[in-house]
């Protein structure tokens, strides 16, 4: 995974001066359906009656209609990380270059650093922390997650895994840890690379971005933007995509 680091400062020269690497954590997994014969949560739990039992028909009365259950207001769903929408609405093409504009959106975020050799599993768990204290806090979350890379190294990278959310709440929600903040995602200009296929793989489409950004003579910011499409998981995942931003300067 370091190999990226060598590539970028080559490739680059007066055009990037740091490259990301690292990938993340796929949002958590729905839980399997219960074996076959496992009493619902109704059957073993019943809902309380509206009203406090009475006594029992007379010898020569009708039963009386059961009493029905109390309705309970059903819980907001967080939506799955599979079916919230990326930040630009038409997807890209992995043979082309896409010129797009990214909106601005709240997100929560964490910082924090990795390892080349541990990246997939230190933004998979970044993100599914954020995931998880999101549905703590009842805040819903609103977009794919992203890692947006700071800082890079022979020894590993700095990031900011994001993942948004409708609007940031306000109050800040009592309990929610304190390196969990919240801001927005990088916005305006920027070209859309799409990476399909294993992430460890993802070097290539790298040499890529830095083989257009060097013939086109454009200097961009010094941190890329990945966007992941599908959950992260193993290096090896050949169903994972991921659109990867670099913004102009």
């Amino acid at each position: 995974m370091n190999t990226r680091v060598p590539l970028l400062a080559l490739g680059l020269a007066a055009a990037l001066a740091v490259s990301p690497a690292g990938a993340q954590a796929p949002a958590p997994q729905a839980p399997s359906a219960p074996p076959a014969g496992t009493p619902s949560p109704a059957q073993s739990a019943p809902l309380p009656t509206t009203t406090e039992p009475g006594p029992g028909p007379g010898t020569n009365q009708a039963p009386r209609p059961p009493v029905p259950e109390k309705a309970l207001p059903p819980a907001t769903p967080v939506p799955p990380a599979s079916g919230r929408p990326p930040l630009v609405a038409n997807p890209g093409d992995p043979s082309d270059v896409d010129e797009v504009t990214l909106p601005a959106k709240p997100a929560a975020i964490v910082s924090g650093r990795g390892t080349w050799d541990n990246a997939v599993q230190n933004l998979k768990d970044a993100i599914g922390r954020i995931e998880s204290e999101l549905a703590r806090a009842g805040i819903r979350a609103a977009g794919r997650p992203l890692a947006v890379f700071t800082r890079t190294d022979d020894d590993g990278f700095q990031y900011e895994a994001m993942v948004p959310v409708e609007a940031a709440p306000s109050p800040r929600p009592a309990g929610l840890p304190d390196d969990v903040r919240f801001g927005a995602t990088p916005s305006g200009k920027a070209l859309r690379f799409v990476h399909k296929g294993a992430y460890e793989g993802i070097d290539q489409t790298y040499e890529t971005v830095t083989a257009y950004l060097d013939a086109k003579g454009i200097v961009v910011q010094d941190a890329f933007v990945e966007e992941y499409l599908s959950d992260l998981g193993a290096t090896a995942d050949d169903g994972l995509e991921v659109n990867i931003y670099a913004l102009p300067k």
